[in-house]
């Protein structure tokens, strides 16, 4: 499970330094999988949370507009990544640009993955957001069912 804020930098190639706490939710010499996120950010998922949202995708039909523009989007933007000796991640060059990330990024921990964020599109999205009320969405959601 991952969890946490942490605020990196990214080095002159582009490689992200994992944080120590989120490495340790790693298996050692596994890919990770990274993904455009629904918000602005970046996910990021190990090979057991990535087959679990490929499962959860594939149970719609093609006969679904959204899950196939959802499915299409996610599985066309997946890049696989390998975790150097050192704990780092080479974002590609492409993934960087298009969320307009050049340095500084917040990393935050989300269960079964975590997400990266360019600082400032992390902050901008934070203050629209700090007004909803966390304990407002939990009941929306336990009235779902979850759903």
């Amino acid at each position: 499970m991952y969890f946490g804020y942490y605020e990196h930098n990214l080095d002159d190639k582009g490689r992200l330094m994992i944080p120590a706490r989120l490495r340790e939710g790693l298996v050692s010499g596994s890919p990770l999988y990274i993904v455009n996120g629904f918000d602005g950010y970046l996910g990021v998922y190990n090979e057991e949370g990535y087959k679990a949202l490929c499962s959860y995708l594939d149970q719609y039909t093609d006969f679904n507009q959204d899950a196939r523009k959802v499915r299409r989007d996610i599985y066309s933007s997946t890049f696989l990544l390998n975790v150097d000796k050192l704990g780092r991640i080479q974002i590609p060059s492409g993934v960087l640009a298009r969320y307009n990330i050049k340095k500084s990024v917040v990393v935050l921990g989300a269960g079964d993955h975590f997400e990266i964020w360019e600082t400032e599109a992390y902050k901008s999205y934070q203050e629209i957001h700090n007004n909803v009320r966390i304990s407002s969405l939990a009941n929306k959601l336990e009235k779902n069912n979850g759903k």
